[in-house]
């Protein structure tokens, strides 16, 4: 176990001209919210009406499935791995097409062109030519039913005087796993993409999410991870079968009332918490809120046994396995791409419980 105090910086989340800031829906993190405009005469949906699965206290279903392995090529998704990737939930894009994605490339190159023109500063000290691509990423998919993930890139490309190749400065992506039977009174024209995760500079985050609230009338909320969920995550993860050299298990706790910020970090080898929840899991393949509780509660015990510290009066802000990390503010860190549809279903259907 290994105790330190270090100040943490809130996420900033979105900023920018064209929307203001304001809380998240329901309470969950803070960061800038991006307000669609309402056509003059119409009234948006509402979307928590139309988004009609219910969800357990914690935003996953009551009982959840473990994470089972996929098949999908790795060499697709290796770019998605080991990097950090900040969660929005959106909701619904007005009349998008998986047909023009080549027609948005160039508007969105566009409207960046256009806010630097008007001093936006994209990179401080530095010019660019840049090239936007929007494509569509059809591995990411849980269900035959799900909407293709849509991948957005920022690239730099380079000057004539040199030879260097193009390097991505930004990207974000969309994506809806497992959502199709959430979705079942959707208006039609209306694309599904709940999830959105950013890994690169806020300016460009703010910027494509200005765009794309302009052109489909969406909205942007910072997603944040309970603890209650990231003890889910916990379980979950721990349950998942990956090879004998697997990282060990963190936890790492905030201690609140101090004048200076503490933290403590709490290792379990992946041995040692596999053969716990083994002894905790009543149903193969499955998992409850029961469970869940137990299998923190073990571990509250042990660490209280040796440290004299009860965990359970300190706030767990992040969670780091072999599978993922994921940290209260609203980070997530894929590992494993055999699991990374599995981690996707459950931030979807995060993202969708903020919607609703």
């Amino acid at each position: 176990m290994a105790a330190a105090g270090s100040p943490r910086s809130a996420p900033r989340g979105l900023t920018g001209r064209a929307f203001k800031p304001r809380p998240a829906a329901n309470g969950a993190g803070a960061g800038a919210v991006m307000e669609p405009r309402a056509p003059s005469g119409t009234g948006r949906p509402s979307w928590g009406l139309l988004l009609a699965r219910g969800h357990g206290p914690l935003g996953f279903s009551s009982s959840s499935q473990l994470l089972p392995p996929e098949n999908a090529d790795p060499q697709r998704t290796a770019f998605l791995l080991r990097k950090q990737w900040t969660l929005y939930s959106v909701t619904p894009l007005y009349r998008f097409s998986n047909a023009h994605l080549r027609n948005y490339s160039r508007l969105l190159s566009a409207f960046i062109a256009a806010e630097r023109q008007k001093g936006w500063a994209v990179e401080v000290g530095v010019e660019l030519d840049i090239k936007v691509a929007v494509s569509s990423l059809p591995d990411l998919k849980g269900s035959d039913q799900d909407h293709a993930a849509v991948l957005v890139e920022v690239r730099s490309l380079p000057s004539p005087q040199k030879t260097s190749q193009e390097k991505r400065i930004w990207s974000g992506w969309f994506c809806c796993v497992c959502g199709d039977d959430f979705f079942e009174n959707m208006p039609e024209d209306f694309t599904c993409l709940p999830l959105f995760l950013a890994n690169g500079a806020e300016s460009y985050t703010a910027i494509v999410g200005s765009w794309f609230q302009k052109t489909f009338d969406c909205c942007f909320h910072r997603l944040a991870i309970s603890p209650l969920n990231l003890s889910w995550m916990a379980a979950m993860w721990t349950g998942c079968k990956v090879d004998k050299t697997a990282s060990a298990m963190e936890l790492i706790f905030s201690v609140p009332g101090l004048l200076q910020p503490l933290d403590i970090s709490y290792a379990i080898h992946p041995e040692d918490a596999k053969a716990l929840w083994d002894t905790v899991q009543k149903t193969p393949g499955e998992i409850t809120q029961e469970e869940v509780d137990i299998f923190m509660d073990c571990l509250y015990s042990h660490f209280h046994r040796h440290f004299k510290i009860r965990l359970s009066a300190a706030k767990l802000v992040k969670v780091s396995t072999a599978i993922a990390s994921a940290h209260c503010d609203g980070i997530i860190k894929f590992l494993q791409s055999q699991y990374l549809i599995g981690v996707l279903r459950l931030l979807t259907e995060l993202a969708i419980s903020q919607i609703q």
